[in-house]
């Protein structure tokens, strides 16, 4: 395997996206090339709705505040990383989510 110069990745992140985005949880799809994550808020409690038939459904409105499309290749390492991150964040609270 050939060896090159080092690379680093330097990290731009605007002052528009610092504070980020809350989800109470996520959506995720794929197509042929790429993983989706939808991160989604709700916008109120759970709440009855009543169907065409009657019978009563619970709804949870949510909206997605965000959408991250990765490539299928970097699904790993996504998957890896925050398996690292889950694992710190266990050890530096004594908790388990």
């Amino acid at each position: 395997m050939a060896t090159g110069p080092e690379v680093h990745l330097n990290v731009n992140l605007p002052d528009q996206h610092v504070e980020g985005h809350y989800a109470d949880f996520a959506n995720i799809w794929h197509n042929s090339e790429t993983f989706v994550l939808d991160f989604l808020a709700t916008a109120r409690p759970p709440h009855p709705v009543e169907d065409s038939s009657g019978a009563l459904q619970t709804v949870l409105d949510a909206q997605v505040v965000t959408r991250v499309r990765i490539p299928a290749a970097q699904v790993w390492e996504v998957m890896k990383a925050l398996e690292k991150q889950y694992t710190a964040w266990e050890q530096e609270t004594g908790r388990k989510a």
